[in-house]
């Protein structure tokens, strides 16, 4: 029988431990296509930036939903999916995000960061003022769910939380990237004011505030290196 025909007799799903599983079939590659494939992709991801400095030029929510979506492909512990993505356009609430946001960095460069952290900084040209919060067209909000509600408000845990929702903030934005746009991850701290000022539920906690729009007309960003493969893996072989 051929190995054709053997997968035509495979069934579309099949019970383990109780529960369904779905037939999963992956297209693969020989290994030139394979290699050309993987630095073609990281030569494609080496040319994102962090950028801020933003067009206030719209985007179509159709295109921010399809983002989402990506992101929402991310594997998570248990498959728990622990995350929620605000999307913010509201001009008002933008404001009151980049009032509150500035407060707290201006304390930080005004006392919270040691001497270190501030040089470290230095090259990245940073300070406390955040324009970009109200002049990038939407602001994406992602909040950790830390646990879950059932019917009868019984708390219901997550599992990995923090690794599920880096996991989709980084496909996040592999696929800004992807869509043409740029992208910033602001980390006001603390963040508590946005659960306030987005009225989040008591499971949620404010994870990460990725602004998203195009970049600006004249754009400049830091010359830095990423670490060469060497300074980053270890191959036990």
């Amino acid at each position: 029988m051929t190995s054709l025909a053997k997968k035509n007799l495979m069934k579309d799903s099949k019970e383990i431990n109780g529960f369904l599983h779905d037939r999963y079939e992956r297209t693969t590659y020989e290994v030139p296509e394979m290699l050309q494939r993987s630095k073609a992709f990281y030569e494609w991801l080496d040319t994102r930036r962090t950028v801020r400095d933003f067009s206030d030029k719209p985007i179509p929510k159709a295109v921010i939903e399809q983002l989402l979506l990506a992101a929402s492909t991310a594997p998570s512990g248990a498959h728990k999916q622990p995350w929620t993505f605000c999307v913010v356009a509201n001009p008002d609430l933008k404001k009151q995000i980049r009032i509150e946001a500035e407060k707290e960095e201006y304390e930080s460069y005004h006392g919270r960061m040691g001497e270190e952290w501030l040089q470290d900084l230095a090259p990245i040209g940073t300070d406390w003022q955040k324009p970009f919060l109200e002049i990038a067209p939407y602001l994406i909000v992602i909040f950790k769910r830390i646990y879950e509600l059932d019917e009868e408000q019984n708390k219901q845990n997550n599992y990995y939380v923090n690794e599920s929702v880096g996991l989709a903030a980084g496909l996040l934005l592999a696929a800004i990237h992807e869509a043409g746009l740029v992208a910033l991850t602001h980390t006001p701290s603390p963040m508590n004011f946005l659960s306030k000022i987005l009225a989040r539920p008591a499971n949620e906690r404010p994870f990460l505030l990725i602004p998203v729009g195009y970049p600006a007309e004249e754009v400049y960003v830091p010359q830095l290196t990423r670490k060469k493969l060497p300074d980053i893996s270890v191959f036990y072989e």
